[in-house]
């Protein structure tokens, strides 16, 4: 799904039968939060929780695909190298895409999706979004 804010607008409403889906763009962190609504425009509790497919990178462009349920404490552990492994590794600190989910099983088959594209496909679709590959997460300091 692609949302488009071009002519000014910070938000959309998308409308189904039964509920509002509010979805705001705040471009001083790059990201689209969501909030649902009942046709009253009464917040809805959400118990569900969000998934995250991310990706980051390092200053040689080095690409790392993951999935989590908290973005930024996925982040923050890549950053100060808490675990060995690939990342540690190659030193992969930044954040250049991520997509949030509702369902753990759509996030991880979305992972999976993306882990089988081609790095050329990859890169694509990071520029579609942050063709300056600017690391996201720095904005939420």
């Amino acid at each position: 799904m692609k949302f488009d804010f071009a002519n000014g607008s910070s938000t959309i409403v998308i409308l189904s039968a039964a509920k509002n889906l509010r979805v705001q763009f705040d471009p001083k962190v790059q990201i689209l939060r969501f909030a649902q609504n009942d046709i009253s425009g009464n917040n809805i509790k959400m118990a569900s929780r969000q998934y995250y497919v991310y990706i980051m990178s390092n200053a040689s462009k080095t690409l790392y695909i993951g999935v989590t349920n908290n973005i930024d404490r996925r982040v923050y552990e890549h950053r100060n190298k808490v675990a060995d492994g690939f990342t540690k590794r190659y030193n992969i600190t930044k954040l250049v895409y991520f997509e949030i989910f509702s369902d753990v099983k759509q996030a991880i088959a979305r992972e999976t999706e993306l882990k089988g594209w081609l790095r050329k496909k990859k890169i694509a679709l990071i520029v579609s979004i942050n063709p300056e590959w600017d690391d996201i997460s720095k904005q939420w300091e």
